[in-house]
């Protein structure tokens, strides 16, 4: 007898939206500071964005390069999040936002493409691959044009 796959999840339950949301957005000091909203959650892939503010200027007009790395760290660890959420799912929303509290960065590295000029940012993330104990992203740091600024990769402990 063949196995059947899995369906692939296309979406998430809105009560999983909103708990991942408030956990990022509410609960983690640093991306309040950093002003970081996420825009979309899917289990394949997240995105986020930033609006420029005089505290986030490192050069003249030019958004900080610590604010950059610090916004793609955080945006592969919400795509793990959401990784992990959709691999879950046969749990309650509120059951898999407790698996998040032993997630944590072991390795990031950014290159810096161009330069940070503009009024806004987009991010986008995605998980390469979801081990039991460490998963792997990519990320990109957008201009509000779409053109890509800066590029991420890490990887994270996931147990």
């Amino acid at each position: 007898m063949k196995k059947q796959a899995a369906e692939p999840v296309t979406a998430f339950e809105p009560e999983f939206v909103a708990g991942l949301r408030h956990i990022f957005e509410d609960m983690i000091s640093f991306n309040q500071m950093l002003g970081l909203k996420i825009v979309a959650i899917k289990p394949e892939r997240v995105s986020g964005a930033i609006v420029m503010r005089p505290e986030l200027v490192g050069s003249p007009n030019r958004l900080h390069g610590g604010v950059i790395s610090a916004c793609i760290d955080a945006m592969g660890g919400l795509a793990v999040m959401a990784a992990i959420g959709a691999r879950h799912l046969d749990e309650a929303p509120a059951q898999r936002l407790h698996r998040f509290g032993k997630l944590g960065t072991i390795d990031l590295r950014v290159d810096y493409l161009r330069p940070g000029v503009g009024d806004s940012f987009m991010l986008n993330a995605e998980v390469l691959r979801l081990g039991s104990r460490v998963a792997t992203t990519r990320m990109e740091f957008l201009g509000a044009d779409g053109k890509l600024l800066s590029t991420g990769s890490g990887a994270y402990i996931v147990s």
